[in-house]
Parts: structure tokens; C-alpha cells; sequence
């Protein structure tokens, strides 16, 4: 069976090294890297007072992993800036709490850079922020920004269809 039904004729998966992320309707400049979307449902053990010694197995609250998101360093502000929304240096007061959660786009892109998949990630807030990492002047490697973004769930964008590949 053809595991693509627009492209029958590939059978190689998609890679994992074209990608865009999203936000405020805008692209973010140089990510590097995006954690998996990963998704569990807590289980909830129980067990009627006549039933034999097996306990049963029911699904409980849902839980959404944070990202990860990361690039190399540059002048672009839009990292810091949303990390700023939650943690201000001036104070409990300077926390924006209107605008500090927005809802990402992750696109997932084919070898011929045409968006495969993409997906919704629900009211997302950087709960952690690394403006450089550890620096080294013996060291050979890119200067890399970091943030970890909770979130509240998300979802595969049903609109996004299998591009046509030439």
C-alpha cells in the first residue's frame, strides 16, 4: 500500500531537517533545532470491590511536553522579547500577562522546501530562556540561544494537504 497518496511514487519519509516555526503570524529567523511534539494521558488504576486482584486501566488527564527551541545567536530580538512578556528585570509589575502566550506554527518541509505537515501548538508561554550558552575561547562552535516553551496542547493542521512533488 502507498504510504502517500498524492506522491505514490516515493516511499522515503519525510526528513527531519527542513522545518519553519511561526509566531504572531511571522517566521522566527535561524531555528536550529525543535524538540519532538510529544503528548501522554496520564493512566488512572482502579479496581471494583468484586472484581479478581486485576486492577483496570483507564485514561486520565492528557499532558503536552514543552518544546525546546533553539538557534545561533544573532541581533534578531524575538526570542528575548517573548521571554521578557514573562520575566521582566523591572519587576513583578512589568509581566505582561495580555501578550505572553501565543499559539505556534510548526511546518514541517519537504526536500523541495514545500510545507508536508504542519502543526497548531495551543497557548505557549517560554518558561525558560538561555541568551547565550557556556562560552569557551578555545572552543570552535556556534554561540546558541535557548528557550523551553510550555504549552497546552496542539494539533496537526488539517488544512495543510500532501504537496504535489515534481
Amino acid at each position: 500500500m502507498a504510504q502517500f497518496t498524492i506522491n505514490t511514487h516515493r516511499f522515503d519519509p519525510y526528513k527531519n531537517m527542513k522545518f519553519r516555526v511561526k509566531w504572531d503570524g511571522r517566521y522566527v529567523a535561524g531555528v536550529s533545532k525543535v524538540s519532538a511534539l510529544k503528548r501522554s494521558t496520564e493512566p488512572v488504576l482502579h479496581r471494583e470491590g468484586g472484581d479478581p486482584s486485576t486492577q483496570r486501566v483507564s485514561p486520565s488527564i492528557w499532558k503536552f511536553e514543552p518544546l525546546t527551541l533553539e538557534r545561533g545567536v544573532t541581533h534578531d530580538p524575538e526570542f528575548e522579547a517573548w521571554a521578557n512578556l514573562v520575566c521582566s528585570t523591572e519587576g513583578d509589575a512589568a509581566v505582561s500577562l495580555k501578550g505572553f502566550r501565543k499559539d505556534l506554527i510548526v511546518e514541517l518541509l519537504n526536500e523541495q522546501g514545500q510545507v508536508a505537515k504542519a502543526y497548531k501548538v495551543y497557548r505557549c508561554w517560554v518558561s525558560e530562556y538561555q541568551a547565550l550558552p557556556e562560552l569557551d575561547a578555545n572552543g570552535n562552535a556556534v554561540a546558541i540561544e535557548h528557550m523551553v516553551v510550555q504549552n497546552e496542547g496542539w494539533e496537526r493542521d488539517p488544512d495543510v494537504p500532501e504537496p504535489t512533488e515534481t
